[in-house]
């Protein structure tokens, strides 16, 4: 038996439930319809643009411009992959686009319809789902070995203080007290490893107030031979959260800056503040998140270490227990939302993302 179609559906309806992108021209290249996703990709509405030239409407566009002539001279639909466009100076996407001319019963061109897939966006979404998973991971995997290490530290310190107690010569109480020290140090590493047990104490947060708090204290540590600058957007709303936690993962990203720029003149770390909208984390469509991006002018994470950057013990300084991004990482997961990390204009960036919704907090 086949079921009738609800005839309450229409073409408009059916376009704006697509993930894909698409605008639909007319032969002299005004738009005459973008769906839901199209507007949302190239941020304006089809109330503002309609009967524009797209070219005018979106001047980003003009790189779509030879795949439009290609498929209305050989009339046959055309494709490109990998496609840049710049949507703004600060935003720049990659995409396939698909163009595809309709011609009515002459077989002239009437319509020619713009197909855009966002192929950073997938590639984004991948990449987020290893970050989630190798941190939920890499968590499950330190508990088990906390459990396995805590438990014989705890006998060893405790031996070690007997000891203390049956030795006659002071000169020895040294060794037993080399031992208690290195317990102490060991057992404070793994705490630290886990992070903090506690559940986040969410409440009414504004964001650039934990910026500030953490440029100067790091400011105060690195000195005049630092310059930090900030770009904040005032417009950004407050956000619930646990300001200790996240003043701990912002200090822990930009702490791990200033190390990696402490030998360079000039040595520069800008924090910037910005809204990003219908965005995904966790497979969660979020319609406002809040983007803060941490860039230094260091020498950037080597290639082979930028798949386990936020993994622990995984870190380029001698001295350094790489635990400072795993921590950051865990953090800003309580709070649902995901760090990042990327090469903004040759600068090293770390971008957090955190949701405005307060529902996906995690423990």
């Amino acid at each position: 038996m086949y079921m009738n179609m609800p005839q309450a559906i229409s073409t408009e309806n059916l376009l704006d439930a697509m993930s894909t992108s698409v605008v639909i021209i007319d032969n002299q290249l005004h738009i005459l319809h973008m769906n839901v996703s199209a507007e949302l990709m190239l941020g304006a509405s089809r109330k503002m643009t309609q009967g524009k030239s797209i070219f005018n409407a979106f001047p980003c566009c003009e790189s779509i411009k030879v795949q439009i002539n290609k498929a209305l001279n050989t009339q046959m639909a055309y494709s490109e992959r990998d496609l840049e466009i710049q949507l703004n100076p600060q935003h720049k996407i990659t995409l396939d686009s698909t163009i595809t001319p309709v011609f009515d019963d002459a077989l002239v061109t009437e319509y020619i319809i713009i197909e855009l897939t966002q192929v950073d966006r997938r590639l984004r979404i991948t990449r987020e789902d290893h970050l989630v998973s190798q941190s939920e991971g890499t968590r499950d995997l330190l508990r088990g070995v906390a459990h396995e290490v805590k438990n014989p530290l705890g006998g060893i310190r405790g031996a070690a203080q007997l000891l203390a107690g049956e030795l006659s010569d002071p000169d020895h109480h040294e060794y037993t007290d080399v031992i208690t020290h290195e317990v102490d140090r060991l057992q404070n590493l793994v705490d630290r490893m886990l992070g903090p047990r506690q559940l986040p104490k969410m409440e009414s947060t504004n964001i650039h107030q934990i910026l500030e708090n953490v440029r100067r204290l790091i400011f105060a540590e690195a000195g005049d031979n630092l310059k930090i600058d900030t770009d904040y957007d005032p417009s950004l709303p407050e956000i619930m959260a646990d300001r200790d936690m996240l003043q701990q993962a912002f200090l822990n990203l930009a702490s791990n800056a200033m190390q990696a720029v402490q030998d360079l003149d000039p040595a520069m770390i800008t924090i910037r503040t910005r809204p990003e909208r219908q965005f995904t984390i966790s497979h969660i469509r979020h319609r406002l998140v809040l983007k803060i991006e941490i860039t230094d002018n260091g020498p950037g994470i080597p290639a082979e270490m930028q798949e386990t950057v936020f993994l622990p013990m995984v870190t380029t300084k001698p001295e350094g227990t790489g635990l400072g991004l795993p921590i950051a990482q865990s953090l800003v997961q309580r709070h649902g939302g995901l760090i990042e990390y990327d090469v903004c204009d040759g600068n090293t960036c770390f971008i957090v993302y955190l949701p405005l919704e307060t529902n996906h907090a995690n423990n």
